[in-house]
């Protein structure tokens, strides 16, 4: 009988190089103390990275992994996939790495739906570089590219991942450890890319980016917490909700008249309500949770039946012989 794996199973025996107080920490010890859980022999666990603070990941895991080429992850995850898919694939990306040079990889491994998993820290700047503005950074965002004020629109990576047809969109925060492993969890049983972004602070080069949300103080009055089935209700009290007027939502007191029936319900299947919650932006609070899952065939399973198909009808394939076929010249 196979001993239980714990945490201590997953946790290399390389020091970890973070700055002290970074989100990543939280991050990676929840992800250690998950692992286990999910029943899942380390030797078929791979762990693959870009570039950025977050990339450094697959050296703290005890598993196999990649530090690969800056926004390349998801091509080599969809490589990895495709050939081995007995492995559990997670990729481990950032706001700079994923959403800018990674950008286009990113969307198309999110509409293609390869069966692995993917982990987006998004901490509004570039750590590793020391603190330039990212894709996600807002306007107006005074740093060292951007000593007058970043111009550029920012990405939001949730309607992202929803524009690109990724089947799970999910969102957490790295001080949140309870929820942090719930998405963890839901997103490994999703069948197909799972799609998570993960609220991290940068407290070198970006502190508080994300305050209203996790500090314990004030976080209740911002932080609106997805459950499918269930109203959209916030608020320390959980006395406030969503309700729609018209077409737009709106914050609601309840009392008064105003009862949980009146709010949204939220569904895991309505993609017109995942863009909505996704755009929410204050005095709106901010959805965390899963936004959107849908089963959907994946792109690693209907390559491999194909290559089974085709096996079955023209039997096993020869190298050199397909090497050598077809139109042939030489050139004297």
């Amino acid at each position: 009988m196979a001993t239980a794996l714990t945490r201590k199973d997953f946790i290399s025996d390389q020091e970890v190089r973070w700055c002290p107080g970074c989100g990543d920490y939280a991050i990676l010890a929840q992800v250690q103390k998950v692992m286990p859980e999910l029943g899942v022999a380390r030797e078929n666990v791979v762990f693959i990275s870009g570039i950025g603070c977050s990339s450094r990941f697959p050296y703290y895991m005890n598993t196999y992994g990649f530090h690969t080429i800056h926004g390349r992850a998801p091509a080599i995850a969809t490589g990895l996939k495709v050939s081995r898919p007995d492995l559990d694939v997670w990729v481990v990306t950032g706001d700079g790495d994923g959403l800018s040079i990674g950008g286009n990889h990113m969307i198309h491994v999110l509409r293609r739906n390869v069966d692995f998993n993917i982990l987006l820290f998004n901490n509004r700047i570039y750590g590793l570089t020391k603190g330039q503005y990212s894709p996600t950074s807002e306007v107006g965002k005074v740093t060292k590219s951007t000593p007058a004020g970043s111009v550029d629109f920012p990405f939001n990576p949730i309607t992202v991942a929803l524009g690109a047809q990724a089947s799970f969109v999910a969102r957490t925060i790295d001080v949140e450890q309870k929820h942090l492993g719930e998405m963890l969890k839901r997103g490994h049983d999703h069948r197909g890319t799972s799609f998570i972004e993960i609220l991290q602070n940068c407290n070198i080069f970006n502190d508080d980016a994300f305050k209203d949300v996790s500090d314990k103080s004030i976080k209740a009055e911002h932080q609106l917490v997805l459950e499918h089935g269930k109203p959209l209700i916030f608020g320390k009290n959980r006395d406030r909700g969503i309700r729609m007027n018209g077409m737009r939502p709106e914050v609601v007191q309840l009392g008064n008249g105003v009862s949980e029936s009146d709010l949204v319900v939220h569904d895991e299947g309505n993609l017109s309500l995942a863009f909505m919650l996704g755009n929410f932006e204050p005095p709106m609070p901010t959805p965390v949770g899963v936004f959107y899952c849908v089963a959907r065939p994946t792109y690693d399973a209907a390559m491999n039946q194909q290559l089974e198909e085709a096996r079955a009808k023209m039997g096993a394939g020869d190298p050199q012989k397909l090497l050598r076929q077809g139109d042939t010249w030489t050139i004297n």
